[in-house]
Protein backbone atom coordinates (compact mmCIF):
# COMPACT_ATOMS: atom_id res chain seq x y z
CA UNK A 1 0.00 0.00 0.00
CA UNK A 2 1.48 3.72 -0.81
CA UNK A 3 1.02 6.72 1.45
CA UNK A 4 -1.46 9.03 0.52
CA UNK A 5 -0.48 11.82 -1.85
CA UNK A 6 -0.25 14.56 1.03
CA UNK A 7 1.72 11.92 2.97
CA UNK A 8 5.53 11.59 4.18
CA UNK A 9 7.65 8.75 5.54
CA UNK A 10 10.49 9.16 6.17
CA UNK A 11 13.31 6.92 8.10
CA UNK A 12 16.37 8.35 9.59
CA UNK A 13 19.51 7.53 11.15
CA UNK A 14 22.21 9.90 13.00
CA UNK A 15 25.45 8.69 13.96
CA UNK A 16 27.39 10.73 16.90
CA UNK A 17 30.53 9.43 16.09
CA UNK A 18 32.15 7.86 12.49
CA UNK A 19 33.71 5.10 14.24
CA UNK A 20 30.43 3.64 14.74
CA UNK A 21 30.50 2.94 10.68
CA UNK A 22 34.48 1.46 11.68
CA UNK A 23 33.13 -0.88 14.12
CA UNK A 24 30.56 -1.93 11.52
CA UNK A 25 32.68 -2.60 8.64
CA UNK A 26 35.19 -4.92 10.58
CA UNK A 27 32.37 -6.74 12.62
CA UNK A 28 31.23 -7.41 8.95
CA UNK A 29 34.41 -8.08 7.37
CA UNK A 30 35.28 -10.49 9.91
CA UNK A 31 31.77 -12.25 9.43
CA UNK A 32 32.96 -12.77 5.81
CA UNK A 33 36.46 -13.27 6.01
CA UNK A 34 37.41 -16.91 5.34
CA UNK A 35 34.56 -16.97 2.38
CA UNK A 36 35.51 -17.53 -0.92
CA UNK A 37 35.36 -14.76 -3.14
CA UNK A 38 32.33 -13.62 -4.28
CA UNK A 39 28.76 -11.03 -3.59
CA UNK A 40 27.46 -10.96 -0.34
CA UNK A 41 24.45 -9.16 1.02
CA UNK A 42 23.78 -7.78 4.37
CA UNK A 43 21.90 -11.47 5.21
CA UNK A 44 25.52 -12.82 4.77
CA UNK A 45 27.15 -10.26 6.58
CA UNK A 46 24.48 -9.93 9.44
CA UNK A 47 24.86 -13.71 9.69
CA UNK A 48 20.28 -13.96 8.99
CA UNK A 49 19.13 -16.46 7.41
CA UNK A 50 17.68 -16.22 3.77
Amino acid sequence: MLPAEDGIITLSHSARDRALFARGALAAAARVAGRPPGVYDMQDVLGLEP
